[in-house]
C-alpha cells in the first residue's frame, strides 16, 4: 500500500503543473496582504480580468506589472479552484524624514531636492533609492562648495508598515577657490580677463557675495563670458582648449586652470543688407553701429540686429526675423557681415484683453496704454504701455502677451494680466532723524479709491519741531487726456528753535488746488494756487534779524501763492535708478494784494549713468533763489533756504550752513535766500538685500547765501565733504547712514561726521 501512495502524490503534482501550464479560466480574482493600498489600485494594474484564461506567460506578466508599480516588495500567485489569488507584501511608507547637522541648507530645501530624486514623506520606501539619495544630497552640498561632506542614513521601522529616515550630515568646511589661472593670453592681462568672471579667488567682500565658492554652472557661465569678451574684441577664432579644476587632498582649496588660444584680430571688411526689408536701405544703416576697418565686435553685431528688429516691430512687423550672417576670410583676417531681413506680414492688434483686476476698473488700465486696438502693432508702444501701467503703483505684476489670433497670419491679441496689490493703507510708525528727532507718523491712504485710480489720503506727523495734518485728493485723469487735478487742506506748526536754528515759530494753514498737464511721455507741466494763513511768533532768544522782520512785517499774514512747474523724469526706477534723469524747474509767487509779496525759483537735476559690474554714477545739483517785491522788505525768514545734513551737504550739522543771526542772541543759523548744492555719487550693489539696499561713495559741495539788499554771493563760503554711506528700504522703514569728512570749515561750522535717518517722514 505504501508503494502506490508514493507514486500517486508525484503524479497528482505533475497533473496540477500540466493543468496550470495549459492555463485555467479565471472566474474571480482575490487580493490578499493589502494594508494601505486599496484592492482597486491593484486591479487597475492587473493585465488579467475575470473571464480570461491565465497561462504561465500571463502569470509572469502579472507579477512584472505589480512589481513595476513599486508598491510591493513581494508578489506571488495562487489558485483556489477557479479563483486567482494575488498575495502581496507591501513596501513600507515613509512616515518622516529627519535631518541633523545641516547648517548651510535648510530642511525644506533638502526635502525638495529629495522629492525630485523620488523620496518624500508619504511615498513608498524603496531601499535601493538610498544610494541615489546620498548622491543627490552630496550634489546639493557640492554646489555649496562643501566637498568634504559626509552623509549617513538610518532607516527605522515604525508601526503600520511605515519607516522613519534619519539623515545625519557632517558638512565640513566650505572649499574656496584659491587661484584661477588663465594660460595662453597675450593680448589681455589676467586681471582684465578675470574681471569678466563672477567666480573669484576671493577677498574681504567674498564672505557676503560667496563668489569664491566653486560651481560648475557658474564656471560654464564665466567661460561663455570669456568667449564673448574675445569675440567683442575681434578674436573670431578664439577657443578654450581645456579647463582643469583640482581640489586639494583636504578638500578645502580649489584651483582652476583655463587654457586658451586667442588667435588673430579680424577686422570688418563689408556690411550688407539683404532680404525683403521694408523701405529704403539708408533707413536701416544708421541702426547698424559697425564701421568697416574696425575690429569685429559680436556684441555690436547682435545689438544692431535687435535695433533693426525693433524698428520693424514698431512699424507693425511683429514677427520680423533679422539674421546677421558672417563671412570669414581667414587669409585676409577679415569678416563681412550680411543682415538678412525677413519682415513677415504686417500685424495689427485685434483686441486688448485685461485679466486679474478684481478691484481696478478696466478703464484705469486702458487709459495708460499707448498700443491701441485695431492699430498696427508696435513693440515700443507696447513696452511703454506696460511701464505706464506698472508706474501707477496699483499692481504687483503686469504681464503682457501677444498671441497670434487663430486662423490668421496678420492679427494678434494683447493679453494683459495684472496682479493687484492692496491700494489702501492705514499706517502708523515711528522714525528718527537728526533734524526732527523722534517722529511719529500716521496716515490713511487710498491710492486707488474704489478702483477709479483716484488718490485720497489723510496724514499726520508730530515731532519736537513739527506738527502737520494734511487731507488731499488727486484725480490723475481729470480729463481723458491725462490732465490731473488735486485739492489740499493742511495745517502745520513749526518750532524752528527745535531745529537748532533761530528762535521763532510759525503756524501755517493751507487750502490749495493744483493741475498737471502731460507734455510728452517724460515731461509734465504743473500749476496751482494756495491760500496761506500764517501766524508768526518770535522767541525770547530771537536774533536781530527775526526781531526786525516782525517789527517790519507784523505777525499774521494771508497770502495767495501761485505756482508753476516743469518736470522731466526718464529714470528707470523711482527708488534706486540706474539710468535716466530727473529735472524739475518750479516757481512760486504771491500775488499782489497778499500781505507778503515774494517769489521763489528752484531747479533740481539728477542724472544717472550705468557703469560696469552694476555700478551707477550720479551727478546731482540744486539751485534756488528767492526775493521780495513791492512793499515787502525781504524774503520772509520762514521761507529761507538751509543747507547741511543728510539730504544736503553731509558732514555738517543739519541746517547749519550759511548766514547766522546777530545781536545778543545771535549765532544760530537763519538761512538765506540763495542756495547752491551739488554732489557726485558712485553707487555699489549690495551683496544682501540686493533689491532694497545699496552702498555709495560721495563728494558734496554747497552752501546757503544772503544776496539781498545789495549783498553778493561769496564762493569762498562753499563747503565740501566726502564720505561713504548706505541706503536701505527696510521692512520697518527707510534707513540711510553716512560717514563724511568735512574738507573745509571755519570756527562757526558744526561738523557732524556720522549722520542717519530712520523711518518714513513727509
Amino acid at each position: 500500500m505504501r508503494r502506490p501512495t508514493r507514486l500517486v502524490l508525484p503524479l497528482l503534482l505533475l497533473l496540477a503543473q500540466v493543468a496550470w501550464g495549459a492555463g485555467f479560466k479565471v472566474k474571480d480574482i482575490r487580493v490578499e496582504g493589502l494594508q494601505r493600498i486599496t484592492a482597486g489600485t491593484v486591479f487597475n494594474y492587473l493585465p488579467v480580468k475575470p473571464g480570461d484564461v491565465l497561462t504561465d506567460r500571463q502569470s509572469a506578466e502579472v507579477i512584472r506589472a505589480l512589481f513595476k508599480t513599486g508598491f510591493f516588495k513581494d508578489v506571488r500567485l495562487e489558485r483556489d479552484g477557479d479563483v486567482l489569488v494575488v498575495v502581496v507584501s507591501e513596501r513600507p511608507a515613509i512616515a518622516e524624514i529627519n535631518f541633523k547637522g545641516n547648517k548651510s541648507i535648510d530642511d525644506e530645501a533638502l526635502k525638495e531636492g529629495l522629492k525630485d530624486a523620488g523620496l518624500a514623506e508619504g511615498r513608498t520606501f524603496d531601499r535601493s533609492v538610498l544610494d541615489s539619495i546620498e548622491r543627490e544630497l552630496e550634489r546639493q552640498f557640492f554646489n555649496q562648495g562643501k566637498y568634504g561632506v559626509k552623509i549617513k542614513t538610518t532607516v527605522t521601522p515604525l508601526e503600520r508598515n511605515r519607516v522613519a529616515i534619519d539623515i545625519d550630515i557632517i558638512e565640513g568646511e566650505t572649499a574656496r577657490i584659491k587661484q584661477i589661472n588663465i594660460v595662453g593670453n597675450q593680448a589681455f592681462s589676467d586681471s582684465d580677463l578675470l574681471d569678466q568672471f563672477s567666480l573669484s579667488a576671493g577677498g574681504w567682500f567674498s564672505r557676503f557675495t560667496k563668489n569664491d565658492q566653486y560651481s560648475k554652472q557658474k564656471l560654464a557661465g564665466d567661460l561663455q563670458k570669456l568667449r564673448s569678451f574675445y569675440l567683442d574684441h575681434g578674436y573670431v577664432n578664439f577657443k578654450i582648449d581645456s579647463t582643469q579644476v583640482t581640489i586639494t587632498p583636504d578638500k578645502k582649496d580649489i584651483y582652476i586652470t583655463i587654457n586658451i588660444h586667442e588667435g588673430d584680430v579680424f577686422t570688418l571688411s563689408d556690411i550688407q543688407l539683404a532680404g525683403n526689408y521694408v523701405g529704403k536701405a539708408e533707413d536701416y544703416f544708421p541702426l547698424i553701429h559697425l564701421r568697416r576697418g574696425e575690429p569685429f565686435n559680436r556684441k555690436a553685431v547682435v545689438e544692431s540686429s535687435d535695433r533693426i528688429s525693433a524698428k520693424l516691430s514698431d512699424e507693425g512687423y511683429a514677427f520680423a526675423n533679422v539674421n546677421a550672417v558672417p563671412e570669414i576670410d581667414n587669409e585676409k583676417k577679415t569678416v563681412a557681415i550680411t543682415y538678412f531681413v525677413d519682415p513677415g506680414k504686417r500685424v495689427y492688434v485685434r483686441r486688448l484683453n485685461i485679466r486679474g483686476n478684481s478691484r481696478t476698473r478696466d478703464e484705469v488700465i486702458r487709459r495708460e496704454f499707448r498700443q491701441m486696438e485695431a492699430a498696427w502693432f508696435s513693440g515700443e508702444k507696447l513696452k511703454l504701455s506696460r511701464e505706464r501701467v506698472q508706474r501707477t503703483g496699483y499692481f504687483k505684476k503686469v504681464n503682457v502677451e501677444t498671441p497670434a489670433v487663430p486662423g490668421t497670419t496678420d492679427q494678434v491679441d494683447v493679453n494683459v494680466k495684472v496682479e493687484e496689490k492692496p491700494s489702501g493703507e492705514i499706517l502708523a510708525g515711528i522714525g528718527f532723524s537728526q533734524v526732527d528727532g523722534l517722529v511719529f507718523n500716521a496716515s490713511v491712504n487710498q491710492e486707488n479709491f474704489l478702483g477709479t485710480g483716484k488718490k485720497v489720503s489723510f496724514a499726520l506727523k508730530t515731532s519736537s519741531a513739527n506738527k502737520a495734518y494734511e487731507l488731499s485728493y488727486t484725480n490723475p485723469y481729470y480729463t481723458v487726456d491725462g490732465i490731473s487735478r488735486g485739492f489740499t487742506l493742511s495745517y502745520r506748526t513749526t518750532d524752528f528753535s527745535q531745529l537748532s536754528t533761530a528762535d521763532y515759530a510759525t503756524d501755517d494753514g493751507v487750502i490749495g488746488m493744483n493741475f498737471g498737464i502731460p507734455l510728452s511721455e517724460f515731461n509734465r507741466f504743473t500749476f496751482g494756487g494756495q491760500f496761506h494763513f500764517i501766524n508768526f511768533r518770535k522767541g525770547g532768544t530771537a536774533p536781530n534779524e527775526i526781531i526786525n522782520w516782525q517789527n517790519a512785517e507784523g505777525s499774521k499774514y494771508t497770502d495767495l501763492e501761485l505756482s508753476i512747474g516743469w518736470t522731466h523724469d526718464s529714470r528707470d526706477n523711482a527708488l534706486f535708478p540706474k539710468e535716466g534723469s530727473l529735472q524739475r524747474l518750479s516757481a512760486q509767487v504771491t500775488v499782489p494784494g497778499s500781505d507778503l509779496k515774494y517769489y521763489k525759483v528752484e531747479y533740481k537735476h539728477r542724472r544717472y549713468w550705468p557703469l560696469f559690474r552694476d555700478l551707477v554714477f550720479s551727478l546731482n545739483g540744486d539751485m534756488a533763489y528767492g526775493a521780495a517785491y513791492g512793499g515787502t522788505s525781504q524774503l520772509p525768514v520762514f521761507e529761507n533756504y538751509f543747507a547741511g545734513g543728510p539730504t544736503s551737504v553731509r558732514g555738517y550739522k543739519s541746517l547749519s550752513l550759511g548766514p547766522r543771526g546777530t545781536g545778543a542772541n545771535g549765532g544760530a543759523p537763519i538761512g538765506g535766500n540763495t542756495m547752491i548744492t551739488g554732489n557726485a555719487e558712485l553707487y555699489f550693489p549690495s551683496p544682501v538685500f540686493t533689491d532694497t539696499m545699496r552702498f555709495l561713495a560721495f563728494f558734496d559741495a554747497g552752501s546757503v547765501f544772503d544776496t539781498q539788499n545789495g549783498k553778493r554771493l561769496n564762493t569762498r563760503e562753499f563747503r565740501y565733504s566726502t564720505g561713504v554711506g548706505v541706503a536701505w528700504l527696510s521692512p520697518v522703514g527707510a534707513l540711510s547712514m553716512s560717514y563724511a569728512k568735512p574738507l573745509k570749515r571755519d570756527s562757526q561750522d558744526e561738523p557732524e561726521r556720522f549722520q542717519f535717518t530712520f523711518g518714513t517722514t513727509f
